[in-house]
């Protein structure tokens, strides 16, 4: 493939998908609850056994959009490699793991309840010293104790989603927020600088700005290996020694590893019970194995692949668009059968895929982005979407074209 491949753009808050999943679904789990009664009995009773207690730290980045629109894809994934090489030293510095895999501009660390507050703190307020300067992108990050639920390596239940919206929504560049659970695990001389923060969410009870405080020392990885990277190891290998700020090096790199494909994204609808939280939480898995399943059956031989199924979404990958146009009507045919209503996007173009260090699949470039924002921001239940490159490939009979403003972005796709 030539090296002139069209420049990619992207709004990188497109990229957050599900970044607190494990590579694949817990399937020895669902099948336990599948053969199980169902009973609410039954959920605390499977959940139980996977139940851990410590601090989940997760930090989401600040100003990308403004640099991805006047970046390419690989320029951006090199920017924000930085900050998550750097959270990952400090982390695993501080007796952490990585969560789940770090797609995108997100990182997440467990650390067990031995953890001494202070010292994760001060080894938190070291990282963001070190990003600061030496990075062109600052992150946000929020910090909780609790309990959570450990399946496959990703963290589960309503404080991992907690702490994961409280990082995302409420969090500047910079900045460290710790909730109540965390400050009162501070001795009463520990030495850090407080600040009530308003507005969080009230799940969590108080959250605090940590401003100041004693630092850590200068931190390697405790295992001298990379950060959980949604890519393969030959690109991240190319990754590190590109300059952001050198088009040609990122032009030569890009013809190597990006390819022109079809994306189909898949957002399954998310129906609100009067079940417990343990009852739900089971409930969504086995449906998101059932999408799994769906999407299996109805996949072609060849020409495409299952890149991921996380929480609510399906990710596909199609060498051509007409089979993945193809694709995505069957499939919310047969999810529909099936009792799901569902939201789809498919976009064409130039995307970085392949095998992560861990055997999953993972994809970005400008197509995920835009069938993303198609099928999980701009579509009605149960449309397909597609945008002008895969509905050329289309019969766009009784579809709808569609104009919106996205981000500074005009995107005109078909609905129907």
């Amino acid at each position: 493939m030539s090296t002139d491949l069209p420049a990619a753009r992207h709004d990188p808050g497109s990229f957050d998908l599900a970044r607190d999943a494990a590579p694949g679904l817990p399937l020895t789990l669902v099948g336990q609850w599948r053969a199980s009664g169902r009973t609410a009995a039954d959920a605390r009773r499977l959940l139980g056994a996977h139940l851990t207690t410590g601090y989940s730290v997760v930090s989401d980045s600040a100003g990308l959009t403004r640099l991805s629109r006047s970046l390419g894809l690989l320029e951006v994934l090199a920017l924000i490699d930085g900050p998550k090489r750097v959270l990952h030293a400090y982390g695993t510095g501080a007796g952490g793991r990585a969560v789940g895999v770090w797609a995108a501009d997100n990182a997440q660390m467990f650390h067990p309840a031995s953890t001494d507050a202070g010292t994760l703190l001060s080894a938190l307020l070291r990282a963001q010293d070190e990003i600061g300067p030496t990075c062109r992108i600052r992150v946000g990050i929020g910090v909780h104790h609790g309990d959570y639920y450990d399946l496959d390596g990703g963290l589960y239940g309503a404080e991992a989603d907690a702490i994961e919206r409280l990082a995302e929504n409420h969090t500047e560049g910079g900045e460290i927020a710790v909730t109540e659970a965390v400050a009162e695990r501070l001795p009463v001389d520990h030495g850090f600088v407080l600040r009530r923060k308003d507005g969080p969410d009230g799940f969590l009870g108080a959250v605090y700005r940590v401003l100041d405080g004693p630092r850590a020392g200068g931190a390697e990885p405790a295992d001298g290996r990379w950060y959980p990277i949604p890519y393969s190891a030959a690109f991240y290998e190319d990754l590190l020694r590109l300059d952001p700020q050198d088009a040609a090096s990122a032009a030569t790199l890009a013809g190597r590893h990006l390819r022109e494909r079809t994306v189909v994204l898949a957002e399954r609808g998310e129906e609100a019970g009067e079940e417990t939280a343990e009852v739900a939480l089971l409930r969504g898995l086995d449906l998101s194995a059932r999408m799994r399943e769906t999407g299996l059956r109805l996949l072609p031989a060849e020409g495409a692949v299952e890149v991921k199924v996380a929480g609510p979404l399906a990710i596909y990958l199609f060498d051509r668009p007409g089979p993945a146009v193809s694709f995505a009507l069957e499939l919310r045919t047969a999810l529909a059968q099936a009792g799901m209503t569902c939201r789809i996007g498919v976009d064409s173009g130039p995307v970085l895929s392949g095998r992560t260090p861990d055997g999953g699949r993972d994809v970005a470039g400008a197509p995920v982005n835009q069938a993303s924002k198609m099928a999980q921001d701009l579509a009605a239940p149960g449309q397909v979407c597609l945008s002008e490159s895969a509905g050329a490939h289309a019969d766009l009979t009784g579809a709808t074209l569609v104009r919106y403003a996205v981000s500074g972005v005009d995107m005109i796709f078909y609905q129907g």
